[in-house]
């Protein structure tokens, strides 16, 4: 289990993470997730399924049977996919998957091979 920072505001260890941001249910302060290298970057940091930070060129797995919009099939679960690329906006993973095609992802269906 992963430490959280404790409330600045009064300060009380018993802190939890909501959607990004860190909440404290004694004072009810919230305050930005985000750590100081995250904020110094401009550009986004894009994270699996299970909280790792994803980059260009790596390889995912598919941990959720995906419809493919158009078409009747089905992209499996376990599926691995190569040589990712990071873009903005919704689907934030622009790949080439075996028997697909181009395709983008979410992030939030993917994790790290």
């Amino acid at each position: 289990m992963s430490a959280l920072p404790n409330c600045p505001a009064c300060q009380s260890e018993y802190t939890y993470e909501v959607g990004g941001m860190y909440a404290c249910p004694e004072c009810g302060h919230e305050w930005s997730g985000r750590t100081g290298e995250e904020e110094a970057g401009d550009e986004k940091v894009v994270r699996d399924a299970n909280g790792n930070v994803l980059q260009d060129g790596d390889t995912v797995t598919v941990i959720k049977d995906l419809k493919v919009k158009g078409s009747s099939s089905v992209v499996k679960v376990g599926t691995k996919v190569k040589g990712i690329r990071l873009v903005e906006g919704d689907h934030d993973i622009d790949c080439k998957i075996d028997g697909f095609g181009p395709m983008k992802l979410k992030s939030e269906f993917v994790k790290k091979a």
